[in-house]
């Protein structure tokens, strides 16, 4: 019995080294899927314009299948296409139809023209609030009768409790118009017009024209200078949350008689109760009080809702953060996820995209504009992202709202800051097929490479 249990051992293995040893017959070679797209990212590789660029790119076809990818696994600075992940879960949450209300309350009932009291406004972090809004209130009012207010315009903004600005966003963002800063209550995107008229000649300081809308309770401290002609706008606006002092650096070109530069007001509830108020006293209502913030002070109870506003529809506020990119519109969205939500608004996105069947991995999401550079997002998720949204309820609201071409073949959002490039969005080949795309690109220090880089690959992806 032992010796027949060795001979089987012996012939069992005697079989394995045979195998293991024959040469393994040759297989065909498996063949490269787009080889267009391999020698398009090999080029761009190999570019020295582009030495030490991270590129990543994916591509899923219309069922959500990867057909290509390079590096779409790793995490990526996604500058604004971060945008979408704010506008898609919006939008599948509130639908395109959702507003967002403003309340102007009184602190005592309106009696034969008369509050004897505080006039609230109670911000709902609309981002679309404007002054034509606030004419349209006055006359409103006046219309009720309304002919004096013996308290204060009190701003409210309490709803975004916490800082005007993200706390990864860069110093010398958040003065200038681009990131202005987001409070429950806002006006004007919480901008204003700087103008500048230049000096005689290169060097010369620059003379400040002053700021529309105006800015309450702030002193300007102007130390512009004068630079070559052509150069454009080369002014950095330094403020802060609810500062007194706002420094106007940098320069503008030679020979600019009005040159107008945007920046971020620092006291957004102020700015709206100031504002509320002129208007007031323009159209002949007595107001005996001064402006006053919530954020400053204690807030009465109010006795009265005067006025219901209504934003613009959250489709159209959508439409609008894709067309200009607007870091505000987002973010006013992103903070409002996290108060719906009542939790953190990267919680809220991740929760509502999971249950989508969309698990996101090195996400990051310090704000939800892509302004702040510690954002990451991979190109994989992102791509993943169009799709599910694309495929779901308001898909072809979402698809609409997005910036397209003539013949509508492309669909995108671009994302674009000092070395960082990011396009996602959807893509109809010449097959008919649509494609959902991200493609980002990192650390690079020439833009023009990037641009042909991105116009070579857009031609490719519409003739698959």
């Amino acid at each position: 019995m032992k010796n027949a249990l060795i001979c089987f051992l012996l012939a069992v293995l005697t079989a394995l080294l045979f195998i293991l040893g024959r040469e393994e017959s040759p297989q065909p070679p498996v063949p490269v899927r787009h080889p267009e797209l391999v020698r398009l990212f090999d080029k761009a590789e190999q570019n020295p314009a582009l030495s030490g660029t991270v590129i990543g790119f994916c591509l899923l076809n219309a069922e959500g299948k990867t057909v290509f990818e390079r590096q779409s696994e790793k995490a990526f600075i996604p500058a604004s296409t971060l945008k979408t992940v704010t506008t898609a879960t919006a939008l599948e949450k509130w639908g395109p139809d959702y507003r967002i209300q403003t309340h102007i309350k009184s602190t005592a009932r309106m009696t034969d023209g008369l509050i004897q009291g505080d006039v609230m406004i109670e911000g709902g972090a609309d981002p679309m609030l404007s002054l034509e809004d606030l004419k349209s209130w006055v006359q409103t009012l006046l219309d009720k009768g309304l002919k004096r207010i013996t308290g204060d315009i009190i701003g409210d903004g309490r709803l975004l409790a916490g800082s005007l600005y993200d706390d990864f966003w860069n110093w010398g963002d958040i003065g200038n118009g681009y990131g202005s800063g987001v409070a429950g209550l806002n006006l004007e995107h919480n901008r204003f017009t700087a103008s500048f008229q230049s000096g005689s000649q290169e060097g010369a300081k620059a003379v400040f024209l002053g700021a529309l809308p105006e800015v309450p309770s702030v002193r300007w401290v102007n130390e512009v200078t004068t630079g070559a002609a052509d150069t454009g706008d080369g002014v950095v606006i330094y403020g802060g949350e609810r500062t007194g002092v706002i420094h106007l650096r940098g320069t503008v070109p030679l020979g600019a008689g009005d040159f107008a530069v945007t920046g971020a007001v620092p006291d957004p509830e102020r700015y709206a109760a100031h504002h509320l108020r002129r208007l007031l006293l323009e159209a002949g209502i007595v107001v005996e009080g001064a402006v006053m913030t919530a954020a400053a002070n204690d807030v009465p109870e109010a006795a009265e809702v005067l006025i219901t506003h209504e934003s613009p529809p959250l489709l159209e506020i959508i439409t609008s953060i894709h067309a200009s990119s607007d870091n505000h519109e987002t973010e006013c969205l992103y903070r409002l996820l996290g108060i719906v939500g009542k939790k953190a608004p990267d919680e809220v996105v991740r929760e509502h995209w999971s249950n989508r069947g969309l698990i996101f991995e090195g996400l990051r999401m310090e704000d939800g504009c892509g302004l702040a550079r510690a954002d990451f997002i991979r190109p994989l998720d992102l791509a993943r992202l169009q799709h599910v949204v694309g495929a779901g309820p308001h898909g072809k609201a979402y698809r609409a709202s997005l910036s397209a071409t003539e013949d509508g073949t492309l669909r995108w959002k671009g994302g674009a800051m000092s070395g960082v490039r990011s396009y996602t969005g959807f893509v109809k080949g010449a097959s008919g097929e649509e494609f959902s795309f991200a493609v980002m690109l990192n650390h690079f220090s020439d833009a023009q490479a990037v641009t042909t880089l991105r116009d070579e690959l857009i031609l490719l992806l519409r003739q698959l």
